[in-house]
This record gives structure tokens, sequence and C-alpha cells, in this order.
């Protein structure tokens, strides 16, 4: 297990790693949990340097996520990155669930078509599947699990959904994933083009870990 940084060192030294190697998302909850003192959910006393993603760890393979929920999935990368490198792990499973879908894509949202990660491909192929879809029916939410798994056993998950309505062609040049086809509810934009502070602000991840957020701090002052 990794020594506890001292005083001098606890800015420099990683303290607590994200179970991930997409730099979004290391970029996106870097913001989330060391944003500004007054932030809601934020850890003012952890330097953004104190947070990385598993890149930092490449000797850490990556974990099949054969879980049926997005909280089974978060826990188990979060436990194996934690056992791996001796600090505080925090994974998250997210997607997107449409109603007519029965909540589909879920946790298959990554690889909807196919191939992890083309976000191209899953977008192509869920637009086509919701073509004849009426605009009243194309109700969708975004589905957050953020999971924290401590080297002596503490483990806590967290949830977050951020509703909204599906578009029928993608807006929007920022964000990743399904952010360009997913309007949120009393909002006129789509994920993508809100800033990525707006985004943030009501996003699941950011839900879902600024619900985290005191169990992280109490993980890290224990």
């Amino acid at each position: 297990m990794s020594a506890a940084p001292t005083a001098s060192t606890a800015t420099s030294q990683p303290r607590l790693v994200l179970a991930t190697r997409n730099a979004h998302k290391v970029g996106e909850l870097r913001a989330v949990l060391v944003g500004s003192a007054d932030a809601p959910g934020a850890l003012p006393t952890l330097a953004p340097a104190a947070v990385v993603g598993a890149d930092a760890y490449p000797h850490v393979p990556d974990v099949v996520e054969d879980g049926v929920t997005f909280a089974e999935n978060a826990l188990l990368k979060a436990r194996a990155l934690a056992a791996a490198t001796g600090l505080p792990a925090v994974a998250d499973d997210s997607g997107l669930a449409v109603d007519v879908l029965g909540g589909a894509p879920g946790i298959f949202s990554a690889r909807w078509a196919g191939r992890h990660g083309d976000d191209a491909a899953n977008l192509d192929l869920l637009m086509a599947q919701l073509a004849d879809v009426r605009d009243e029916h194309r109700g969708a939410a975004f589905v957050c699990a953020a999971a924290l798994v401590t080297p002596s056993g503490t483990e806590v998950v967290r949830e977050g959904r951020l509703a909204g309505t599906l578009l029928r062609a993608g807006r929007g040049e920022g964000g990743f994933g399904y952010d360009p086809i997913l309007v949120p509810d009393g909002e006129a934009r789509s994920c993508a083009e809100l800033t990525p502070a707006e985004k943030n602000a009501i996003s699941h991840r950011g839900q879902a870990f600024r619900l985290l957020a005191p169990d992280i701090a109490a993980a890290l002052s224990a």
C-alpha cells in the first residue's frame, strides 16, 4: 500500500486515482472534484495534480466490465485500481437510457454499435433505431453510478441522472459520446452545446460525483 502523503508532498503526489483512461472524463471529473472552493461538491484541499487517471499506472490491466448494472461495473473498476495502486480509487459507469428501448443502450452505451468507444457509429445506430419514434416519445436520460473504493475496503456508490429528450440529429461540438443528441429538460441546447461548466453543473456524472465528494473527503482524511 502506498504511504500516505506528507504535508509537503500532498499537493503533488497522487492521492486519488480515477479508474478511466479517457482524457475527457479525467478532465471533467477533476473539474467537478477540484473546482473552486465555493463550487458545490468541490474538495478545495485536493490539488488538481493529486487527482490522476488510470493512465498514470500503465501496468494495471483494464478490467472486464461484466456487471449487469452501472453500479456493479463501477465497483469492479474501482476495486481493481485500489488494489493495484494502494490509493483510494473512484470509478464510474454511465450511459444513455432510452425510454422506448426499455433503458437501452444502458450499460452497453459505449459499444452499442459493436466497437467500444466508436461515438459516431453508436450515434448513427441509435438514430436509425429511433427514426420512426415520434418526438413526444423520445425521452431519455444519462445515468451515472460513481463508486469509491479504498484499500482498506470501504465501498460507496452514488448515482446521478440527467433526463431530457433526444434530437433527430446531433448538435454542438462539445462533450463526447451521446452529448450531441440529448437536450436536458428545461434546456433548448444539447449537452454538446453547453459550456463545460454548464454541463458539469447539471450532468449525471457531476451529480453523482458531487454526492460522492463527502465520502472521498472522509476517505482522504482517514
